[in-house]
């Protein structure tokens, strides 16, 4: 690697890159009206079934279950203490 290239690498502005990357995304979800954020998790599942072909396991859907059914008790709760205000 040139130690040039590297220096520059390291010492460029981050904030300015993490805007950029926060427009492009941001453009390119209000383009696709959050298809694009459907397309990823498509191809994420897709890869994670060649990966595991047995996936998701009964095993899995169980516990993804019970995971969903625990936020929705909490964001009831939640919604009553607003509620009740």
């Amino acid at each position: 690697m040139d130690r040039t290239a590297l220096k520059t690498f390291v010492g460029r502005d981050r904030d300015s890159v993490a805007a950029l990357k926060r427009d492009h995304h941001a453009t390119r979800h209000r383009v696709s009206r959050g298809k694009s954020g459907l397309q990823a998790a498509q191809g994420l599942r897709e890869y994670a079934r060649k990966v595991r072909p047995d996936w998701p396991t009964v095993r899995d859907r169980a516990e993804d279950l019970a995971h969903h059914v625990a936020l929705k008790r909490r964001l009831d709760r939640a919604a009553h203490a607003f509620i009740a205000r």
